[in-house]
């Protein structure tokens, strides 16, 4: 799959609300960052050498960006590999369950707004568009007056069940 340089993890943060409505925690990427700055994404980025593989990249970075205790994540699985276009990084998403409602503390620095969505609205076909870019699908949906896309995106869609 690559070198370091090529691959990042992110963290796919599941978890129940009080009312046992299963919601997902997604980030805003402030405009400062030197990748996919203003992007909506899940916490994650690029190993670190100490990093043992995808899935200690994918907790360490969901600690350092929005206070994810690492050892609290009850790991599901992956979900496929996504190859991003923009930088030609393949990225894997790990999926966790946490247990309950987590007290996020959102770093400054690599994000800028926490979004809370219910699963169920975003396995909502009726709510996402699509545009054809140079012949392939690049899905968007509304979220919170913000615009998921791209990458991420796809990943939201294959979580849900939507191809």
């Amino acid at each position: 799959m690559g070198t370091g340089a090529d691959r990042a993890a992110v963290l796919v943060p599941l978890f129940a609300d009080e009312a046992g409505v299963v919601r997902v925690v997604l980030t805003k990427r402030p405009m400062t960052m030197p990748t996919h700055a203003g992007h909506i994404a899940f916490p994650g980025g690029r190993p670190d050498p100490d990093d043992s593989g995808p899935i200690a990249t994918a907790l360490r970075e969901a600690e350092e960006e929005v206070g994810i205790d690492p050892a609290s994540v009850e790991l599901l699985g992956f979900l496929p590999v996504i190859h991003t276009v923009e930088f030609t990084l393949f990225v894997v998403p790990v999926v966790g369950r946490l247990p309950g409602v987590p007290e996020l503390r959102p770093s400054p620095r690599e994000v800028e707004k926490v979004f809370l969505p219910r699963v169920e609205d975003l396995a909502d076909e009726s709510a996402w568009r699509f545009e054809l870019w140079q012949g392939r699908k690049v899905w968007f949906f509304d979220l919170d007056g913000e615009v998921l896309w791209g990458a991420t995106a796809k990943m939201v869609r294959d979580l849900v069940g939507l191809h």
